[in-house]
């Protein structure tokens, strides 16, 4: 009788301890260590959507020319259309207990997912823990401009280093502190700024700098938003897969990962947007934010600051899942430690003309996780993976690439001449520019036909050797090696 996922996986007491490092790495994680509730859900991702990189957003919805009134229905449909879909990845989380990308080796094949995996995930793992860095440390440097850039960033990272290392039980615990925190401190400034504001409603402006057309600017600008939420599909089953395995705790769990992105998003965009209204022409987000608040500027930048680690915790501790996926022979801990380098180098880089930087990152890799979460989707509703008896496959070397890569390639390469970045634009882009950002449908919808039409094909194999019928776990990059006391020490 072939054994079940929960019983190839050993028991390692991980539970529900706070103060412990968690073992498991990329493990499927077995039910007796299933633990929380659903609700968990809506304060990681409320706390995660904190951040003071949605109000940058929205501030662009001026420089596009739009109303208040399209502004705002913009971000609430590309935020709602996000959440739903990071939802239902989270409902996937608990019922398979594997990361997400784990689950993408499903449609992929084992070594078919190493190329999204290399470079849309850790990519963006250490991409967005830089653009998070540079925002809190600018939010120290304004508070005390004595504290070098440099310096506040280190700080920072050596924090959110320190957590992440921990793992996932420290980062739910510290998340549901953070969403109560940054909740009040968010609704402080999004009433102080507003009531400081010049400019609460601003009207369409055909003359605006990147005015491209109603409908087009509306498409470019929800796409912003929706954007910010398909950065985080290659994570969303991440922090849901030590949920009990039920029916009713995945649904709930999904209502909840809904609830949190959507009203972090909307809120904040929506803010953002008035913001945007009032600021000064070539001024950076945060210089606007300690204006528009005033005498409550340092409580703002300590807010922002906060902020900071909500939303690196979850990008680093991503970012070391992927290193492991691709079976890199490095702990966790090793992991957590090279993306905080790799990601301080790069906030001291990037420092300089940022939001400009910070879109060009944010569009490309939503350019590019928007086909992979075509695939993902497919082949868990579609492809059969809902079956828990088939996880076994997510772990089988033999399965080299399946047609689900294809539909990614495909979907990507399809979508490249509707791409609108600041270093290249595509055909479509430049030729048809009223059209608006239609790359995210366009790579979507391509992938989802490509997948349809192949999902019942054979993949490509090899022959089985010893890797065949291994236990499910790669805590240390090597299949079926149990994690050592050295790796579960600092």
């Amino acid at each position: 009788m072939p054994q079940t996922p929960s019983s190839d996986t050993e028991d390692r007491r991980y539970r529900s301890k706070v103060a412990a490092i968690e073992p498991y790495g990329v493990d499927h994680i077995p039910d007796v260590e299933r633990h929380g509730t659903p609700r968990s859900q809506f304060s990681i991702w409320f706390a995660a959507g904190m951040n003071f990189p949605i109000m940058v957003l929205g501030f662009s919805a001026v420089s596009y020319g739009l109303s208040l009134t399209a502004a705002v229905t913009a971000i609430v449909l590309g935020s709602l259309l996000g959440a739903a879909v990071m939802g239902i990845l989270s409902q996937m989380g608990a019922r398979l207990g594997v990361p997400q990308q784990i689950q993408s080796r499903g449609p992929l094949g084992f070594f078919g997912n190493f190329v999204p995996v290399a470079y849309i995930n850790i990519f963006a793992g250490i991409g967005w823990a830089a653009v998070t860095i540079i925002l809190g440390a600018q939010a120290i440097h304004r508070l005390a401009p004595a504290v070098p850039f440099w310096l506040s960033a280190l700080v920072l990272v050596s924090i959110q280093l320190v957590v992440a290392v921990f793992g996932y039980n420290m980062i739910h615990f510290l998340q549901k502190i953070l969403s109560v925190v940054l909740f009040l401190g968010f609704v402080m400034i999004t009433v102080v700024s507003i009531t400081h504001s010049t400019t609460v409603g601003f009207h369409a402006n055909p003359h605006a700098r990147f005015y491209i057309g109603g409908a087009g600017g509306w498409i470019t600008f929800a796409g912003f938003f929706l954007s910010f939420l398909i950065a985080w599909w290659p994570f969303a089953s991440d922090y849901s897969r030590y949920l009990p395995d039920d029916d009713h705790t995945a649904k709930r769990a999904g209502v909840y990962t809904v609830a949190g992105n959507f009203i972090t998003l909307s809120w904040l965009g929506i803010a953002g947007a008035v913001l945007g209204g009032s600021a000064v022409s070539g001024e950076q987000p945060i210089d606007a934010l300690a204006r528009l608040t005033g005498s409550w500027a340092p409580l703002a930048l300590i807010v922002v600051m906060l902020s900071s680690f909500s939303q690196n915790f979850l990008n680093v501790y991503g970012g070391a899942i992927s290193v492991q996926t691709l079976r890199i022979p490095v702990s966790r801990r090793t992991a957590v430690i090279a993306i905080c380098v790799i990601s301080y180098i790069i906030s001291l880089w990037a420092d300089a003309g940022f939001e400009a930087k910070f879109k060009n990152f944010l569009f490309l890799g939503a350019y590019l996780i928007a086909p992979f979460g075509a695939a993902l989707l497919l082949d868990y509703f579609v492809g059969g993976r809902k079956d828990k008896a088939r996880i076994g496959e997510l772990y089988d070397e033999t399965r080299m690439l399946e047609w689900g890569f294809v539909a990614w390639v495909a979907g990507v390469i399809a979508s490249v001449p509707f791409w609108n970045l600041s270093f290249y634009q595509g055909w479509v882009s430049v030729h048809h520019p009223g059209w608006g950002d239609l790359t995210y449908v366009v790579g979507f919808a391509v992938a989802s036909v490509v997948y349809l039409l192949t999902y019942r094909l054979p993949g490509l194999r090899r022959s089985a050797g010893s890797t065949a019928g291994k236990r499910f776990t790669e805590s240390a990059g090597t299949v079926a090696a149990p994690m050592t006391v050295s790796e579960e020490t600092l």
